[in-house]
This record gives C-alpha cells, sequence and structure tokens, in this order.
C-alpha cells in the first residue's frame, strides 16, 4: 500500500494510475478508522480497480474546538488497519497546507436547503466545512466514485447535491450503515465509550427498529412521544432529537404521505459522547 504525504506525491501517482487507465474509487476519512470504514473500501474494491483512502480531520466542519480537539488521532494505527485489510491501494494523507493552501476557512455553498434541516440547525457552517474538504480531495483525487456511510445520510445528501452542482465527473455512492453485533452504528465516537455504554447504547438501534414497526400503526407525533419516553429512562442518556423526514428533502414530516420515502433520525448523547443513527421506514 502507497502512503501518499503531500498533494504533490498524490497528485504524481494519480497521473500513473490514470495513464493506465484505471478506474478509481475513493472513500475520505477522518481517520480513527473501524469495520464500518472497511466496509466502504470493500465496496469500492469490487466495483473499481484501485481503491484510494484518504485521512484528515478537517478542522472547518468542527463547530466546537473542544471536539475538534477530542477527536481521536493515530494515524499509525489507521495506516496499519489499511495495509492489514489488504483492500486498499493507496492513502493519502495531507497537510492541512495542501487543503488549504491559503487561509483555512471554508467555502459558501448552496445546497439546495439541505443544509438547513437537523445537524445544520444545531451546526452552522458544519457543511460548508464537509463540502469544501470534499470538494478539494475530489479534485486532487480524481475518483470515479466516492463511497460514503449511510450512517451520515444528511452528509451523503449534501455531498451529492455538491458534486451535482460543481458538474464533478463522480459518482457518489451510499454504503449502508455498518453495525456492531448489538446493533450500534460504528463511530470514531464510539471509542470514547467504555464497553459497558457501548453495550447500554444499543437501545439506539432497538429503538429505531420499533419506530420502523411503530410506523404502520401510529402517527408520527405518538412515535415521538414514545421515542422521549425511553430515552426519559435511559441513565446518562440525552435524546438531543429524533424526527421523521422525507428522504429527498430531508424535511421532517408531521404526516406519511404514501408517495414518498421516509427514514427516521436520531441523535443521543451519552455521557457527553454524541451518537447519531438513521433507518429508513420500510
Amino acid at each position: 500500500m502507497e502512503v501518499l504525504k503531500s498533494k504533490k506525491i498524490l497528485q504524481d501517482f494519480i497521473e500513473r494510475q490514470k495513464e493506465m487507465g484505471k478506474k478509481i474509487g475513493f472513500a475520505p476519512t477522518m481517520g480513527a478508522l473501524h469495520d464500518g470504514h472497511l466496509s466502504l473500501y470493500k465496496t469500492a474494491r469490487e466495483e473499481n480497480d484501485l481503491v484510494v483512502s484518504s485521512i484528515f480531520v478537517n478542522p472547518t466542519q468542527f463547530n466546537n474546538p473542544e471536539d475538534l480537539e477530542k477527536y481521536p488521532r493515530d494515524i499509525n494505527r489507521d495506516i496499519s488497519i489499511l495495509e492489514k485489510s489488504g483492500i486498499v491501494d493507496a492513502v493519502y494523507i495531507p497537510e492541512v497546507s495542501d487543503i488549504y493552501p491559503e487561509k483555512t476557512e471554508s467555502q459558501q455553498y448552496d445546497f439546495g436547503g439541505l443544509e438547513e434541516e437537523m445537524e445544520g440547525k444545531s451546526r452552522p457552517g458544519h457543511f460548508n466545512g464537509v463540502g469544501t474538504v470534499v470538494e478539494e480531495l475530489f479534485r486532487q483525487v480524481k475518483p470515479d466514485n466516492a463511497y460514503f456511510g449511510e450512517k451520515d445520510f444528511q452528509q451523503l445528501a449534501i455531498i451529492k447535491k455538491m458534486t451535482e452542482k460543481k458538474k464533478l465527473p463522480i459518482k457518489v455512492k451510499g454504503v449502508p450503515i455498518f453495525r456492531a453485533e448489538n446493533g450500534l452504528a460504528l463511530s470514531s465516537r464510539n471509542q470514547r465509550l467504555d464497553k459497558n455504554r457501548r453495550e447500554d447504547s444499543k437501545i439506539i438501534y432497538e429503538t429505531l427498529k420499533k419506530v420502523n414497526e411503530w410506523f404502520r400503526v401510529l402517527t408520527v407525533p405518538e412515535i415521538k412521544q414514545r421515542v422521549q419516553d425511553i430515552f426519559d429512562h435511559q441513565r446518562g442518556m440525552q435524546l438531543e432529537y429524533f424526527l421523521i423526514a422525507d428522504e429527498k428533502t430531508l424535511k421532517e414530516t408531521d404526516f406519511f404521505y404514501k408517495d414518498r420515502n421516509f427514514r427516521a433520525f436520531i441523535v443521543v448523547v451519552v455521557d457527553g459522547v454524541r451518537l447519531i443513527d438513521n433507518m429508513h421506514l420500510d
């Protein structure tokens, strides 16, 4: 596996691969790698000649400086995980100056209103940071296909919108949420919870499964009240929000329309660690 530690080294590598006509699959990360990331690369491996990863903790998508400081970083561990997987051909590890050559600040984007829903309400500017770093990585790596997990469903929708508006020749693909045996969606933030609290947090997935059952027989307000009741009885857990939204617009709904697809979204803070999850409603 090639470890590419500058923009220039990356560009030389990509140019050689393109000259050989190789189709490139790419999944950017902020490190703290786990099996959920590897599921992206496994999908990319099936559909491309070359699989490229990147590791870059993007400062412009953190609203809270403390959150940025606490974000887990262990580059040697991450490289080891990628090498042992045997899936990834190259990993790009840029410096901040490779991504932000002048000022470390976000561009401004119009995501068609997607950025104003859910996470956008509590994290102003977050998705401009996401769009900025992903667009720059896309322009440097020049992938044919790019892969993102559906755990961050709003982020996936926004990256698709950015790619479409910028007319980038890249197919952005969602990969199903990778879960632990107890159903907890894998996340780098999970590393900040001890084993017992990770086990307790399976209640998030169990709740979403119940919502998928209630979806057939209850109203949205009734479902929301039941979810609130569940987390009112969970020690050390705070329900930040739960909502049901149209999968296309991400706008919250209070009524189920037969001709639309809906998804349940939930954010729970467990001992100070913010966990997100979602589920398509059948």
